[in-house]
This record gives structure tokens, sequence and C-alpha cells, in this order.
């Protein structure tokens, strides 16, 4: 059996605007175990 620190399985995140739904994370896994480093990198001013 794995041990995960973190597990994700299938994310999804959406915003809803007046033109309509954008997807902005479909359906996403990640798993982090003990000892790994994840690094996310996004734009400048994403949040």
């Amino acid at each position: 059996m794995t041990e995960y620190l973190l597990a994700i399985e299938n994310l999804k995140t959406y915003f809803y605007t007046r033109e309509g739904v954008v997807p902005a994370v479909d359906g996403v896994n990640l798993t982090i175990k003990p000892g790994e480093t994840l690094a996310l990198v996004g734009e400048p001013g994403c949040g």
C-alpha cells in the first residue's frame, strides 16, 4: 500500500462569467509521497 501526503483525483475548477462557463482545470490527478517536492508555476498575478 502506498502512503501519500496528498492525493487529488479528478480535480475540476470552473469560472462562471457573463459569457458562460470557462473550465480552468478539468480532471487533474496529483499525488505527493513522503520525501517528494512539488512546485506549481503560474503566470504573474494568477493568484
